[in-house]
């Protein structure tokens, strides 16, 4: 990913809690990227819930909707067992999150700002 960081895995927890508060409010996109099946979109567009990381488990949880009656469900993706986590290091208009998983599938998450003035 092109102006990306790989984070240490002692920083997972703490910098996905933080983009879960920075992205509040913000629609994202869940794409699944499977050297062996291809590439397939799990969400698009889709209300923000939480990004986190669970070192107990090893599992990090992305979940979308559930805020509103037009998105009534939370829908949850999970890595389990990530191996890298990228985060776009520069101020990009569609900032995104990779995390690769131990096969080599990678899930790539990209937050859209709310776009203001659409009276929705």
């Amino acid at each position: 990913m092109a102006g990306s960081e790989t984070l240490d895995r002692g920083t997972w927890e703490t910098v996905l809690n933080q983009m879960t508060e920075e992205h509040d409010g913000e629609s994202v996109s869940i794409e699944v990227l499977d050297p062996e099946v291809g590439h397939q979109y799990e969400a698009e567009r889709l209300p923000f819930g939480t990004l986190t990381y669970d070192p107990k488990d090893d599992i990090v949880a992305v979940s979308v909707g559930g805020r509103s009656a037009r998105y009534p469900v939370v829908l949850r993706h999970l890595v389990s067992h990530p191996r890298e986590v990228d985060v776009t290091t520069q101020d990009i208009p569609e900032p995104a999150v990779r995390i690769v998983d131990q096969d080599g599938t990678a899930t790539l998450i990209t937050f859209f700002p709310q776009e203001s003035g659409t009276g929705s």
